[in-house]
Formats: structure tokens, sequence, C-alpha cells
């Protein structure tokens, strides 16, 4: 049995208007319907607010009227989300406005490879025995099927979007699957102004504020005691870019985040550094370099250089795709704005 089964489509003769809709659907497990509608139908209120749309509960039975398009995109939104519920893994607030934009995107006919005739989403996904996320956008769908298909994968765009945590996701799912032998992850060691030689304590302690989000990504994947034995014996190695000169990274998952702040000498080094058996990710904003003045970002020099280069994929992100709070959304798009008008004042001088 589906989960969640199509009772009836009809125009709302009532209104007078002929694209409005009335969808009914019933599901088969009441503890999972809970579980989608949320503590005090929370997660129904949340699509109703960002679809306009009106859903009403009645046990395991949901009533969803609102124009065609916006019915529409609530069904496949709460069907996505059902399923995800299926495979035992629980839901919250993100996975809801994730939903919500597959479904958004399927109407806009940005189709995805997983798609059904119905319309019907199937997120791609990462799993390791800790954790499973899927994507809650089209371009974090888009990259994660790269990841899984590509050596070598570029993840551009803006704080928020993922980027670099599906990339530590994906390294650790191959890693637990025995893909690769180990992970190597890795930052430009110049960042908001900073540099280590002027940073006081030894080298470790020097580098671990920079690599913090690369450390938090990995717990969050895989149990803590399983990390700190990893990077104990060197399965998981975290170090600044600098370290990685002279070496070829085999039989490993590759990940250099940050990469804007990369010179374009640094960026060509890593860049030839990927072995047998490897995969690389690299993540990266061009709008926030953080490099001297006047100096180069490798990452922009790198994507105009290997643009069309077969076995390379690029994934750009917008502030559309922002998985965090709602108004860092808004804040990316803020700051894009003002970007664009200093550019434009700019040119005009």
């Amino acid at each position: 049995m589906s989960a969640a089964e199509l009772k009836n489509v009809t125009p709302n003769q009532a209104s007078g208007a002929s694209d409005m809709a009335h969808i009914v659907l019933t599901f088969d497990n009441n503890r999972l319907a809970s579980a989608l509608y949320g503590q005090f139908d929370e997660n129904l209120a949340r699509i109703e607010q960002k679809l306009g749309v009106d859903i009403r509960s009645r046990g395991n039975q949901l009533n969803i009227k609102g124009t065609a398009s916006a019915a529409e995109q609530a069904r496949r939104t709460l069907d996505t989300l059902y399923g995800i519920l299926q495979k035992g893994v629980d839901i919250g607030q993100s996975d809801v406005d994730g939903a919500v934009r597959m479904a958004i995107a399927a109407d806009d006919q940005l189709t995805l490879p997983t798609m059904e005739r119905k319309g019907k989403v199937s997120a791609a996904q990462i799993a390791t025995r800790k954790k499973t996320i899927y994507a809650r956008s089209l371009n974090q769908d888009a990259y994660m099927r790269a990841l899984e298909r590509s050596e070598m994968v570029f993840g551009i765009g803006p704080a928020g979007t993922g980027k670099t945590y599906l990339a530590v996701a994906h390294a650790a799912m191959l890693l637990e699957r025995g893909m690769v032998e180990r992970i190597v992850l890795s930052r430009p060691a110049v960042e908001a102004g900073e540099r280590l030689g002027f940073l006081p304590g030894d080298m470790k302690e020097k580098v671990d504020p920079y690599l913090r989000p690369l450390y938090d990504a990995l717990y969050d994947m895989m149990p803590a005691d399983k990390v700190e034995r990893a990077i104990a014996a060197e399965v998981i190695e975290i170090a600044p870019l600098a370290f990685m000169r002279g070496r070829t990274l085999a039989h490993a998952a590759v990940i250099l985040d940050e990469a804007q702040n990369t010179t374009p000498m640094q960026m060509k080094m890593f860049l030839t550094r990927l072995g047998e058996n490897s995969r690389m990710i690299v993540t990266g904003d061009p709008t926030q370099i953080d490099l001297p003045p006047n100096t180069k970002s490798g990452l922009v020099e790198a994507l105009r250089i290997l643009d069309g280069v077969p076995g390379i994929v690029t994934v750009r992100f917008s502030e559309g795709d922002v998985v965090r709070h709602p108004l860092v959304a808004e804040i990316v798009k803020a700051y894009d704005r003002d970007g664009k008008l200093a550019r434009g004042l700019g040119a005009e001088s």
C-alpha cells in the first residue's frame, strides 16, 4: 500500500474558482501519521504557511484545500515526509522546509532523476549507521548525486546550504562502507584576517578553531569514540592545507573546505594530490574571500580553468538552498543585493 492514498481531487465549485482543489490523503499507520503532523500539528501549520493551503486533520486522514498547484505541492510534501518516517527517520522543521522546497521544484519542472510521473519526489540520501540525511533542496539533491558519481566535485555557494556538511557526511559513508581507507579534511589556515603565525599556542591549538566545522560534521555522522579512534589511527586526518604539499592521497575521500581562501598555487597543489581510488570534494563561497588585497582566489581561478573538464562536476548553491534558520537566507539575500548594488555603482563611476 502506498504511503499516502489520494482519495479525490475536485475543483472547488462553491468558490467559483476553477483552479481550486480539495485533496484527501489517508495514511496507513496512525503512529507515523501523528509524527507527520507534529506536536500540536506544527508540521501541518508550517506547510500551510509556506504553501498557502488549508490542511485539516481527522485521525489518519488529511483534507487539503487550496489552489490546484499549491494543494498538489502540499500532497507531495506530505508524501515525501511520510516516506522518510517509514524508513525509521525522525523529521523536524528543517525536513519540512526541505520537502516543501523539493515539491515546489517539481512544480517548476526542475526534474530530479527519481521524480515519478505522478509527481512524487524521492530525494537523494546519505546514510551512515548513526544518521540518514535527505536532500532538502534541488541543488542539494544534485550535489549528493554528483558526490555518488564523480571523482571530483566542487560545491559552490553561500553559508548554510549544507555544502561542507554533506561533503563530510558523504566521506563518512564511504569510509563506513569500505569504499575508501581514510578521510582527509583540510582548510586553508588564513581566515577572517588571521594568520597562524600570529596566533598563540602549539600547532594543534592553532589549527583546531579553523577546522572545528569539519569536526562537528564528523561527530554528527559517526559515534564520538569511533571518530576519536580514527583520528588517533590517522584513518581520519584533519590538517591545514599547507600540510598537503608533496603527498599523493590514494584510497581516500579528500575534502578542501573554505577553498575561496586558497591562492592559485595552493589550489593547483591540492587538486594534483588526487591519487588512485580517491574522491575529492572542494567547497567554498567566492563572495567570502579573506585573502590579502590584490591576491587572486585559487577557487575562482580553478572554476574558470576547469570548466568543461570531463569528470569534474560543479554544483552551485544559492540563497534558496539555505537550510539553516530562515533568517540566514534573508541575510544572504540582503548581502547579495548590496553587493550587486555596489558593483553597479562601481561600474558607473
